[in-house]
């Protein structure tokens, strides 16, 4: 089953973040996303103008909800920079890479 097929569930009070080799597996699963700090992924998503990147920023927020997993989100004219890691044990969890994977397959609909 493929990241996106995937729904995101509640973490596990005690929970670890991914690290190491399973991390780096997870990071392969995922289009052009960028590791920050070995605890966040982050990816800029560009468009042709301000309404574009608006309607993209409004299908990641209803994505987000469905999920109930929320990204932080940057909106600018042209582009839209999307922030993922899971507040909860304040490093990356199996669910930011779930929504990273929804999130590229929504961009290019």
């Amino acid at each position: 089953m493929g990241l996106e097929e995937k729904k995101c569930t509640a973490c596990a009070k005690g929970q670890e973040p991914l690290k190491g080799n399973v991390l780096n597996e997870y990071m392969q699963k995922i289009n052009e996303w960028q590791l920050m700090d070995q605890c966040k992924i982050e990816k800029t998503f560009t468009f042709s103008n301000f309404a574009k990147a608006l309607a993209f920023t409004n299908k990641i927020g209803e994505l987000a909800e469905q999920e109930k997993h929320h990204p932080d989100i940057y909106l600018a004219w042209g582009k839209v920079k999307v922030s993922l890691w899971t507040h909860k044990i304040d490093g990356l969890s199996e669910n930011d890479f779930i929504l990273a994977a929804k999130i590229d397959q929504i961009s290019i609909q």
